[in-house]
């Protein structure tokens, strides 16, 4: 069948961190425990940086068994439940968590080739959807308009939002549901196996590893990807994709 649609990831695929993240995560809790003092929530911020990502740890431990997403809304809710605070209204929880992301958001580019590439399928006739497992959605689609992707987009769908992860097929079925389209119609483009790669490969779905911001595998160590996953083809840069997908749709000799 034809490729008609393409699916794409969006941390390290479309906009790449530019600075280390431990002290932008440090600044973002600062600001969160601002926006609670200011609420009358009185907190200790470097007791509640550690607290926090101990928290935020056992929560995203738990997702990666089960792949149900844990938001960081719900996250913190818990947290501060535990600590005597659990008649929080949830706007001001919501804008809390709004200033933490305000600060981790300004450290998101967009590649220099995203739009360019974005611009080029939609002119040759694919349509788009994004496929992004984050904890926020509200923090995807702040993204989503910051690096100007929204346009070429028919469907965002996100863990936070359905509330199941990458690699479930579930997340994908919801994508390509949207479509209408069988998976043999569609390719799913990200930089991570286990999540992206993964999960295209067990529905049927082209898979293609974009390795550009990709962690690559350390045998000695046994850390980064799990190179047993393969993905149907490999590309450094969204600039190869469109050419890439000419190439599916050339007939065999």
């Amino acid at each position: 069948m034809p490729i008609e649609v393409v699916f794409l990831d969006l941390g390290s695929t479309l906009i790449y961190a530019k600075e280390p993240w431990p002290p932008i995560l440090l600044r973002a809790d600062w600001e969160l425990v601002r926006a609670l003092h200011r609420a009358g929530i009185p907190m200790d911020s470097t007791a509640f940086h550690e607290d926090f990502e101990t928290f935020l740890d056992a929560y995203y431990a738990q997702r990666e068994e089960d792949h149900v997403e844990r938001t960081t809304f719900v996250a913190l809710r818990d947290m501060l439940t535990r600590k005597g605070y659990g008649s929080v209204p949830d706007p001001i929880l919501r804008r809390a968590l709004g200033s933490m992301y305000a600060v981790t958001e300004r450290n998101w580019y967009v590649e220099e080739d995203a739009i360019p590439t974005l611009a080029s399928l939609k002119d040759k006739g694919y349509r788009l959807g994004l496929i992004s497992n984050t904890s926020d959605d509200n923090n995807v689609q702040a993204l989503v308009d910051q690096g100007g992707f929204r346009p070429f987009f028919e469907v965002l769908v996100t863990s936070a939002g359905c509330g199941i992860r990458k690699p479930h097929p579930h997340i994908f079925q919801i994508a390509l549901d949207h479509f209408s389209i069988q998976p043999g119609q569609a390719v799913m483009v990200g930089d991570t196996l286990e999540a992206d790669i993964a999960g295209a490969n067990s529905l049927g779905i082209y898979s293609v590893w974009i390795t550009r911001r990709a962690e690559r595998s350390d045998p000695s160590t046994g850390s980064g990807q799990d190179p047993a996953i393969q993905p149907k083809a490999v590309i450094q840069t969204l600039s190869e994709l469109p050419t890439l997908l000419e190439n599916l749709h050339q007939p065999r000799p």
